[in-house]
């Protein structure tokens, strides 16, 4: 079905604020403990009332859930688990009538080792054209039995498994650059390259505003596999940022821009070098990219200017927005994060029983939540943010189901604390996140989210749920907030003080209280003043005589 497009606003995704909905933990609509399509729908009057623009819908794609959902079996098909792809069509109909667009994710870099590419490669053989589509090789040594290369996945651990022959040899090796259930694609492969700009055009079909690109750096490989260098080059490193990838987005952004309406394209680019990130937001790739410099930066001042400097720096060469986000499905949560003695974000730092003061991180991220939305460009919000959910860090570990937790051999949590289903009212679990007398939820709510539903701080002013809305509320209805330029004001070293227009965003995070610049009315604040001044950990939002 081709759904009518009447998204008129040709650059919406410069200022936009957009919901990233992880669809296992959103709602369950069937009451089966599992998030779905129905529960999604359901819930579309909540994200309109809370200010949003678009929603991103992470993988909602057949699969056997090896990673999430990221581990995807055929990317024209809803998982049964979700919905059915007519509930899909609906989902974004029904999102456009309330002035939400959706955006969905495509993993071009792997498929899930069901996909039915991977196991006719399996069925071939040895140098069969199916397995032209991957990486398969054969080993190392007299007998085959070294990996091709020694390079470290993504979820720690090897990058090859090998295969078994039918008549129960050892057979050839294949490349994984994440779990061994994901098979990595070769995009030097005509098929591929032309299957992945049909997926885009099946789902351009069905109205859907934009694509969010999982892995976006990582999908050329250097068709000689090297092992790593030390110091690589730019564009040399064998599987990271090669050059070759800008083709694969310049054809992408043909076919978003051969629809009505702007189509948008949103990398996830982990890259260090902001020169390589620019490259792939010239007006011919990519619309933005993820910045995930500042989501890992901790609170503190002078690290997060330098963060916003160095990405609106990045950004401006190319006519590109920038992204502003705190946290994803991947990333600890930054009720639990801002806690911490060491308020970063790194994969590699996660461990059990890192200790956190929730109250302290529930005050600074209600100061960041008006930092970020004051920002230049666009903002990502993640699912449950916008209640202070803390990261739920006492999961029974049995339970766990995290790739990430396994590789690691149980040294590294995991993301799931991040992804446990949301509250949405009633006294205890699940919190109306599935219907009465429905099967457990995925992953057990804490008995603690009772005072954090949407029940329970929709009427409750100084909930973190309010403030959101506030802020969602102000920033669509001044014209300098969104995209646009923004200029530092004059302040002490632990204050980060910058004017949008007629509009001051200032933020305390010293030790102790400060003065406001002159200012004719406060708009907003993270928390009460103090005898006047702004107190440590806390932002407010001015208008101010530009």
């Amino acid at each position: 079905m081709v759904h009518p497009h009447p998204e008129t606003d040709a650059t919406w995704w410069r200022g936009a604020v957009i919901y990233q909905v992880y669809p296992r933990s959103f709602a369950d609509g069937n009451g089966d403990g599992t998030g779905d399509i129905a529960g999604i729908r359901a819930h579309l009057p909540y994200l309109r009332d809370l200010g949003v623009d678009a929603i991103w819908v992470t993988p909602w794609y057949v699969s056997p859930l090896a990673d999430g959902g990221y581990d995807v079996a055929d990317y024209r098909a809803i998982d049964p688990a979700f919905g059915t792809l007519a509930e899909a069509e609906a989902l974004v109909a029904e999102g456009l009538e309330l002035g939400i667009r959706t955006i969905i994710d495509i993993v071009p870099n792997h498929v899930s080792d069901q996909h039915a590419w991977f196991q006719a490669a399996l069925a071939a053989g040895p140098g069969s054209p199916e397995r032209e589509r991957f990486w398969f090789r054969p080993g190392k040594g007299e007998h085959g039995d070294e990996m091709p290369t020694a390079w470290v996945s993504d979820f720690q651990g090897s990058t090859w498994t090998r295969t078994t022959n039918p008549d129960g040899t050892p057979g050839e090796w294949y490349l994984h650059l994440f779990a061994p259930q994901q098979p990595d694609l070769n995009w030097s492969h005509p098929d591929v390259r032309a299957e992945f700009e049909d997926v885009l055009r099946f789902w351009f079909d069905r109205g859907v505003a934009g694509i969010r690109i999982d892995s976006a750096a990582l999908l050329i490989k250097d068709p000689e596999l090297p092992e790593y260098t030390e110091h690589p080059g730019p564009g040399e490193h064998p599987h990271v940022d090669r050059d070759e990838l800008h083709d694969v987005y310049r054809a992408w952004r043909s076919v978003a821009d051969s629809y009505e309406g702007t189509r948008v394209l949103v990398g996830e680019v982990w890259l260090q070098d902001r020169a390589r990130f620019a490259q792939y937001l010239r007006p011919d790739e990519m619309h933005t990219a993820f910045n995930f410099d500042f989501m890992a930066r901790p609170w503190d001042a002078k690290q997060l200017r330098e963060s916003i400097d160095m990405t609106l720096a990045a950004h401006g060469p190319v006519g590109a927005p920038a992204t502003w986000v705190l946290s994803n499905h991947d990333v600890t949560r930054p009720v639990t994060r801002y806690g911490r003695d060491d308020s970063s974000f790194a994969f590699a730092a996660k461990r059990f029983g890192t200790p956190t003061d929730l109250d302290l991180g529930a005050r600074r991220a209600r100061a960041a939540a008006l930092l970020t939305a004051a920002l230049p460009g666009s903002l990502y919000l993640y699912q449950g943010d916008e209640l202070g959910l803390p990261e739920v860090e006492d999961l029974p570990r049995d339970l766990l189901q995290d790739p990430m937790h396994f590789r690691s051999e149980g040294v590294d949590p995991g993301r799931d604390g991040c992804r446990v289903p949301l509250p949405w009212s009633g006294p205890a679990a699940p919190f109306g996140f599935s219907p009465a007398g429905a099967e457990p939820t995925w992953l057990p709510q804490p008995a603690s989210w009772a005072g954090l539903t949407v029940q329970a701080q929709s009427s409750d002013p100084a909930s973190m749920l309010h403030l959101y809305r506030d802020v969602l509320a102000r920033r669509r209805a001044e014209p300098s907030l969104g995209d646009g330029p923004m200029t530092w004001l004059d302040s002490d070293d632990e204050v980060l003080a910058f004017a949008r227009g007629d509009i001051a965003c200032v933020v305390n995070l010293g030790a102790e209280a400060v003065d406001l610049p002159e200012h004719s009315d406060l708009l907003l604040a993270s928390a009460p003043l103090v005898a006047g001044k702004l107190p440590r950990d806390t932002a407010v939002w001015l208008r101010i005589t530009p």
